[in-house]
């Protein structure tokens, strides 16, 4: 076991702050064994790709052993790879590479809940009184017959299903493959710091921990009350979430989980929080050294119109005090050409959001395909796989179409993704976006991304400054990053029409323009943009 004493522990352990992440959807990024589905060794035969970025590391999505009701976010064994991606071997050798690469390896935990396959809750539903029998939430029926309490579950319908073996409901915030873990009971939480100790103990970087405020429930089953939705498209959303998340018992957890991170040295936390209150629960459980890191923010994946006045919004909920984390994209969202173009050419919005994200103050994610512009895939209902979108067709989102493989050759079979039919399809009009059209394209996204990440890197005013709002209106969003001896003014048009900045008087030297913009021009044009110093 590597661990260290936190008091030797240098700045350097704050690699995290500031960093640029990309995260990897393992089932789609590239296919080495002709399976159709993405693979470990995969991710490693491409790791060169994601390093010429210049990120500072790498978020996987679930590689755990899985029966994939949920992808992978259904763990039936904590500590092991699933078959369908490769072995642990394969796993040690990736992280090597990207450590080679000078990439971190971060890894998601789901703790709010397993599989059903898992064998603490086979166990558990034999019978009452087994050794894992209170590892999950389990109610009696009320006399009527009905489930324990009101509450529903994300994807669709109650919360609470029946099993005959016990003769009791069980809890699920998401699908019913997903039972709800019992977190209160202290066994479950040494079990899933084991858990976490096992990845450390190989030499992962960092934790995203999925759905983290789902972790604990109100251990009285108190109901919901009911919740004022403009638009329901789901039980969910009739709901505030008051009783089934987000309770307190959480802080001590993270603190828990804190001292196990610490005892590992330079390890990173980022937590993902959802629910009718994300931002101040954000800043409890990441409030003070003892805490988690950061969280990862939603605001920007689900903003459709990403105009300076919402931007500017949002960032005033995070004060200097506070460190959020930010993406624009991720596999349970639209990815942003699609959602937030409006009409604009899809490469310059491409462009501008990217200079956008990484110009913002915090940590950022790169969601893989998002460095070529890619937009949200057209999927045929015939070829669906995601849970929620077949069951609420044609409501819901389709996480589907922001999970497409990765189109690397657009010359080759499947865009390069590998050589079988890939688990979903390539979209078509991806073909042309690939990683080796955009190489030989020096106006390419790709070449723009590295380009704004080599920026973002060697400026402490961008990776570690404060944020200082100066102009949001319909079109203009304008602010400063400043760290120490630099500052650099930020100027983005986000709207639909032309608008204006003047720049205040000073020698402003531009070191990023985008679209026709520039420092010593008062218009900025549609999808225009400049990054200016002192």
């Amino acid at each position: 076991m590597n661990q260290l004493n936190p008091s030797t522990m240098t700045t350097q352990d704050n690699w995290w702050r500031g960093a640029t992440l990309y995260q990897i959807y393992p089932r789609s990024f590239a296919d080495t064994n002709g399976d159709g589905v993405g693979d470990l060794p995969g991710i490693t035969a491409h790791l060169d790709h994601v390093a010429s970025l210049g990120v500072d590391g790498i978020w996987l999505s679930p590689f755990f052993t899985s029966p994939m009701a949920d992808y992978g976010y259904d763990v039936s064994d904590y500590c092991d790879v699933d078959p369908v991606f490769g072995t642990l071997d394969d796993f040690k050798v990736l992280m090597a590479r990207a450590h080679e690469l000078n990439l971190k390896v971060v890894i998601d935990q789901v703790y709010a809940h397993t599989s059903d396959e898992h064998p603490w809750f086979i166990e558990s539903r034999a019978t009452r009184d087994n050794p894992h029998a209170d590892w999950y939430v389990w109610a009696d029926a009320k006399p009527d017959g009905s489930p324990p309490s009101n509450w529903q579950s994300v994807f669709y319908g109650p919360a609470w299903t029946w099993d005959a073996r016990r003769k009791q409901y069980f809890m699920h915030n998401f699908l019913p493959e997903q039972p709800q873990l019992n977190v209160h009971n202290e066994a479950v939480q040494a079990a899933l710091l084991d858990a976490a100790r096992f990845w450390l103990d190989l030499g992962v970087d960092g934790f995203r921990l999925d759905a983290l405020n789902f972790a604990f429930h109100n251990q009285a089953l108190t109901n919901n009350p009911r919740a004022r939705h403009k638009n329901p498209s789901r039980p969910f959303d009739f709901q505030k979430h008051t009783h089934n998340m987000s309770q307190p018992e959480l802080v001590p957890f993270v603190e828990r989980l804190r001292t196990l991170m610490d005892s590992y040295g330079a390890r990173f936390t980022v937590a993902e929080i959802g629910g009718d209150d994300p931002t101040r629960e954000m800043q409890l459980i990441t409030r003070g050294e003892t805490r988690l890191n950061t969280a990862y923010n939603f605001d920007f994946l689900n903003d459709k119109s990403m105009s300076p006045r919402e931007i500017a919004h949002v960032m005033a909920k995070w004060p200097d005090a506070t460190w959020p984390s930010w993406a624009f994209s991720n596999h349970d969202s639209m990815r942003v050409v699609s959602r937030s173009a409006q009409g604009r050419d899809p490469q310059g919005f491409a462009k501008l959001m990217m200079a956008l994200l990484l110009a913002l103050r915090g940590n950022m994610f790169i969601y893989y395909g998002e460095e070529l512009g890619l937009h949200h895939a057209d999927v045929p209902f015939e070829r669906l796989l995601d849970p929620e979108a077949i069951r609420n067709w044609p409501e819901t989102l389709c996480r589907d179409g922001a999970r497409t493989p990765m189109v690397w050759d657009g010359a080759a079979a499947h865009g390069g993704f590998g050589t079988a039919e890939p688990w979903l399809p390539v979209d078509a009009r991806h073909l042309a976006q690939s990683v080796m059209a955009q190489e030989a394209d020096p106006a390419s996204m790709l070449h723009f991304t590295r380009t704004m990440m080599r920026l973002r890197q060697a400026s402490p005013a961008l990776r570690h400054g404060d944020f200082r709002l100066l102009k949001a209106d319909a079109n203009i969003l304008a602010f400063t990053r400043t760290e120490g001896h630099e500052t650099l003014l930020c100027v983005f048009n986000l709207g639909h029409m032309a608008g204006t900045f003047k720049a205040p008087e000073s020698a402003w030297h531009s070191v990023l323009t985008l679209g026709g913009a520039a420092p010593d021009k008062a218009r900025v044009p549609v999808l225009g943009a400049w990054i200016a110093r002192k």
